[in-house]
């Protein structure tokens, strides 16, 4: 058996850490390379899109992973569940790496500088490791279990508003009495934004950029893995829209709902929007 280092026993996932960082400003530079030069954009669906790039970009991240670390699985966006010699997502055991290689597909087709490479590891279905990188500022979030999390090496914490009505919050509601509830919550706070990209406006709120992030479903697992594990290493309270786990990696597609808010705000929030 080999015994880990003394450095490699105070930081697990420091291997996994700078591999992540590393690909995903791979993956940023494929991305920024191409944009606005987009050669082909297909329809997932009425409202979802996906480019060559999207396709590129999974593709040279996917491969670094069955490179690098061979036995974990992979969970991606465009191309679905990969199972490895260890046990796939949704099993409760194993190591299974989140992918997704663009996250804000039609901001990025558009041309609007918004959207991000997002990269998260779980373990026993749970994350352990997010990275979000935005190629168009070249800023990378980053966490690891046990660790701070960080903004490019520094580290961040949320929003320390003292008041809801100073709040610049990420909003997206839906359901029934969606128009009383975000009437409720626009009166509550300074004003709402809806950015494009779930992933890199939900990790805005680990440094206080948003000051609170509420998507009631729509989102799925590559969509929140990095993003809400980095908000919450940072001090934010997340959770699902009901108040409970915010990540389950057995959720369907596009089934996924997140609340993000400093500790002192999120029960106000949840209370607005439920």
């Amino acid at each position: 058996m080999t015994v880990p280092t003394a450095a490699e026993a105070e930081a697990p996932l420091s291997r996994e850490l700078g591999f992540a960082i590393d690909i995903a400003a791979r993956a940023g530079r494929l991305l920024m390379d191409r944009y606005e030069r987009v050669e082909r954009i297909d329809y997932k669906s009425a409202r979802d899109v996906v480019t060559e790039v999207d396709h590129l970009s999974e593709t040279l991240i996917l491969d670094a992973i069955r490179q690098t670390f061979p036995s974990d699985g992979i969970l991606a966006e465009e191309s679905g569940e990969h199972a490895a010699v260890k046990a796939p997502a949704g099993s409760g055991a194993g190591r299974v790496w989140v992918v997704d290689p663009v996250d804000g597909t039609i901001n990025y087709a558009n041309g609007i500088p918004f959207f991000c490479v997002s990269i998260a590891l779980l373990v026993g279905d749970r994350p352990v490791l997010g990275v979000i990188h935005d190629p168009t500022r070249l800023e990378t979030f980053s966490a690891a279990a046990g660790g701070p999390a960080e903004l490019d090496g520094r580290p961040i914490v949320p929003s320390d508003k003292d008041k809801l009505s100073d709040f610049v919050i990420s909003l997206s509601l839906a359901g029934r009495a969606v128009a009383r509830r975000g009437q409720a919550v626009r009166k509550a706070i300074r004003v709402p934004r809806s950015m494009g990209s779930a992933a890199l406006a939900l990790v805005y709120v680990a440094n206080g950029r948003f000051d609170a992030f509420v998507q009631q479903g729509g989102l799925s697992a590559w969509d929140v893995a990095a993003a809400g594990f980095i908000a919450e290493r940072a001090g934010a309270t997340v959770t699902d829209m009901t108040g409970g786990a915010w990540f389950d990696v057995g959720r369907g597609p596009r089934s996924i709902g997140v609340l993000a808010a400093p500790p002192a705000h999120h029960g106000a929030l949840l209370g607005l929007v439920r």
